[in-house]
């Protein structure tokens, strides 16, 4: 490709690097859920989670360039890990009723469901298309933003949202935040991982943390 053409891209734009932004932010903030204390857990996560529906839903997806699709990264134990975290800071809380499964209209009972389950799918997702942005190839970067969108379009939008009625729950109850212990943050081995803001420039990084504060 002309790298003429490049400022051009789709790939490029601000909308795009924009999600860019808030998805690396999300996957670190995933990746490190037990750095932090239950309460502070959950009011970053109502704060991250819009923008990164805002930024997702802001974006024309593009024409796919190759009939594959590109690599995956995040293995079954990333997937796990990220879980089991993120089960372990939300502790009871973690379960809740799901009304928009596909399988309640056929059901007589309630679905629960898991804000750990649906965070570790959006990770999964996220982690894949950074990754792939992160390359540098510009066709990569464009099919992995098409799959991505996809996507979010098929389930992990619907995902993010259910999720987040959960956490905004949670997070506006009564007594939210007054048990001693949920500001504790909760030790744990960390995964160590790349961080995935190295491509982005500063600015933004301090930009995305401004919003999150």
């Amino acid at each position: 490709m002309d790298t003429d053409q490049l400022p051009d891209h789709i790939v490029y734009s601000k909308k795009v690097i924009e999600f860019v932004t808030v998805a690396a932010e999300t996957c670190l903030f995933l990746e490190h859920a037990t750095d932090f204390s239950n309460q502070d857990f959950v009011d970053k996560s109502v704060k991250i989670l819009p923008l990164l529906y805002l930024n997702a839903s802001l974006i024309e997806i593009p024409q796919a360039v190759y009939e594959e699709g590109t690599e995956r990264f995040v293995n079954e134990e990333d997937y796990v890990f990220v879980k089991e975290q993120v089960e372990q800071i939300m502790g009871k809380d973690d379960s809740y009723l799901e009304v928009f499964h596909p399988d309640m209209a056929l059901s007589d009972t309630p679905i629960a469901a898991f804000i750990s389950e649906n965070l570790a799918d959006i990770y999964q997702e996220l982690k894949d298309f950074a990754a792939n942005y992160q390359l540098g190839d510009i066709d990569i970067m464009n099919d992995a933003l098409v799959i991505c969108l996809e996507a979010f379009r098929e389930h992990w939008g619907q995902k993010l949202l259910n999720a987040l009625r959960a956490l905004h729950s949670i997070r506006f109850s009564e007594g939210f935040g007054s048990e001693e212990s949920s500001n504790e943050p909760i030790n744990k081995n960390k995964i160590d991982r790349n961080a995935f803001l190295q491509f982005l420039h500063e600015d933004e990084d301090e930009e995305l943390d401004n919003l999150l504060k």
